[in-house]
């Protein structure tokens, strides 16, 4: 939690009482667009809702900028500008979340490493992004609670099984997994998507807004996924070009390396599910 709102507010502002994951605060005069708040806080980003004189309620995502975040109140007023703010600010925040969260990244890799043949490539990834649709929709809409500790557990799980069986695969052992991955990939992305949820914490915004939100960041998530396997399809082809015969050893250390990492992660997350919250 974060204290003492009041020391970083204008000197004509009060703050009311915070609800469990949000602060409210209340100004005379009012704050306008000419305003800027400055919360020196090193958060991943915060969710504004401003409240204007008009009636009217807009909210938006503002990223953190390591040990403060910036709130431009222009950014927040009223009118066609505050829809096109919250797709940009939503569908960058999805695809900035998968190109920078290295354990998605990494489970992705390793189902590209697993597979053979652009129809299961299809398939799989298919299975993956609708499961972790699914599971994303359900958190943020608060049907399902996000778990916290045991999805991070499960998730570096998943990555080293999935290192597993390409270890096992380039060793020429096949097993249900090489022949139907997607269902292993739609599993496992119910795990991921509770994952991305917990990037999107509480939302904070209006009701109306977070449909809105929602499939922006998962479009954002997918976009960002997309770029990824493009970029390391292209780089596995420009390789076999040039040296088809050293591709093995490539994807074997590639395997052995997820595993590694999934490994760790697995061993330094375990003990966040016996730690009282």
């Amino acid at each position: 939690p974060i204290f003492n709102i009041e020391r970083i507010l204008p000197g004509r502002c009060e703050g009311l009482p915070p609800s469990n994951y949000a602060y409210r605060f209340n100004c005379n005069p009012a704050l306008n667009i000419q305003d800027s708040l400055t919360l020196p806080w090193s958060l991943e980003g915060v969710v504004a809702i401003a409240s204007w004189a008009d009636g009217g309620n807009v909210s938006g995502y503002f990223p953190g900028a390591g040990a403060a975040i910036t709130v431009p109140l222009s950014d927040l007023k009223a009118g066609a500008g505050s829809l096109g703010s919250l797709a940009y600010r939503y569908l960058m925040l999805g695809a900035d979340h998968i190109l920078f969260g290295i354990d998605h990244l990494l489970f992705v890799l390793g189902l590209l490493l697993l597979l053979k043949g652009f129809l299961k490539l299809l398939q799989t990834i298919t299975a993956f992004t609708v499961a972790h649709s699914i599971t994303l929709a359900c958190a943020v809409l608060g049907i399902f609670p996000v778990p916290g500790p045991p999805i991070e557990v499960l998730i570096a799980l998943s990555i080293l099984m999935l290192a597993r069986e390409v270890v096992m695969s380039l060793r020429g052992q096949i097993t249900l997994v090489h022949q139907k991955p997607w269902v292993v990939a739609f599993v496992f992305g119910l795990f991921h998507g509770f994952g991305f949820a917990g990037a999107l914490g509480e939302l904070g915004l209006r009701d109306s807004d977070i449909p809105l939100a929602l499939l922006l960041f998962n479009l954002g998530v997918e976009g960002g996924q997309v770029i990824f396997i493009a970029a390391m399809i292209s780089a596995n082809w420009i390789y076999s070009k040039f040296s088809s015969d050293g591709l093995i050893s490539i994807h074997r250390g590639l395997a052995y390396g997820v595993g590694g990492v999934a490994c760790f992660w697995f061993l330094e997350r375990l003990p966040a599910l016996f730690t009282p919250s």
